[in-house]
């Protein structure tokens, strides 16, 4: 079992992410996941850096700790060409720290390129399809060329490839990305806390780790934490099929605009109680996933490293600690 903690890249700019995941492993995190976005959710979140910038120096700065995106679209706004390349750069420079997690994106981070992001899901899930072929094509080295129904590659080389390559953990939101994370990834990827997800992935014959997002809002009050969340992370609430569709934040400003903040402590873990951290944390440890990534919406970082390196971190994996014989 491993705990992460999330980068919120559309909250903070680089510097203060590279500064995070520094204090993050310093708190006791086993990796740190960021987001790899154009745009933010919201306007007033205010930031969107460029995710591998940030990784390559956050590689550079830390010793131990792992680090993954979560997740990269490789369909669209990059060729998965340019994906498997940094990818592979980024296992050599961290010292094999990194995990590529994939997805099939969303239409507010990719259509800003001017490319059509397809309607149906199932296009753009055979096109993820697609891209993670052309990834493990070109980590197996040598000139190659790939003709897809979507994608395409053109006698492209990576010089650069590491001894072991990186895990390629791919995103599900339901059944059916489920079985192309276990046909072609290495692990998978999700924000909810379904069991099924999970037993489609190794009913299909994935063996990896699964990765799941918790969603926590860390202040010294409820209602703090619950202000904070609903401020800059409402649209969590609008649900998968809206978020992969709007293209822009105003767009989700909208379709948030009714959120409570009611149905924030509903969704979000808020203040400052050990034991409803890791309540919330053992529901998706129940329902089979196995590096848990805590993605704090609160309005106080720093507060809420120091409160998990001092208060939750111990108590945490003592829950999630196999039982003795």
């Amino acid at each position: 079992m491993q705990i992460g903690y999330k980068l919120a890249a559309e909250g903070f700019g680089p510097a203060e992410l590279i500064r995070q995941a520094k204090a993050a492993e310093q708190a006791g995190f086993d990796f740190v996941e960021i987001s790899d976005h154009f745009h933010p959710w919201l306007d007033n979140q205010g930031h969107s850096p460029f995710a591998w910038t940030v990784l390559g120096a956050i590689a550079a700065s830390t010793e131990r700790i792992g680090m993954a995106t979560g997740v990269t679209c490789p369909i669209l706004r990059y060729h998965p060409a340019i994906v498997a390349q940094a990818a592979a750069t980024m296992a050599l420079v961290s010292d094999g720290r990194f995990t590529l997690g994939v997805g099939s994106g969303e239409r507010l981070n990719e259509h800003v390129v001017g490319l059509e992001f397809p309607d149906a899901v199932r296009v753009r899930h055979d096109m993820l399809r697609e891209a993670i072929e052309i990834i493990r094509l070109l980590w197996r080295g040598g000139y190659r060329s790939y003709s897809g129904r979507y994608l395409n590659l053109s006698d492209a080389r990576i010089f650069d490839l590491p001894d072991e390559l990186p895990v390629i953990a791919v995103a599900a939101g339901g059944p059916d990305a489920a079985e192309i994370a276990a046909d072609l990834g290495d692990g998978l990827f999700a924000t909810d806390a379904d069991p099924a997800i999970v037993r489609r992935y190794r009913e299909r014959g994935g063996e990896g780790p699964c990765y799941a997002e918790i969603p926590v809002a860390w202040a010294r009050d409820e209602h703090t934490g619950a202000r904070a969340a609903l401020e800059t992370t409402r649209w969590a609430l609008t649900g998968w099929k809206v978020m992969s569709e709007l293209p822009n934040p105003v767009n989700f400003a909208a379709a948030a605009a009714t959120v409570r903040e009611e149905d924030i402590r509903d969704h979000f873990t808020c203040g400052t109680d050990p034991a409803e951290y890791v309540r919330a944390v053992r529901t998706y440890a129940d329902a089979g996933y196995d590096h848990l990534v805590l993605q704090n919406a609160g309005p106080d970082p720093d507060g809420f490293l120091g409160f998990y390196r001092d208060e939750l971190d111990r108590e945490l994996r003592a829950s999630l600690a196999p039982a003795a014989n």
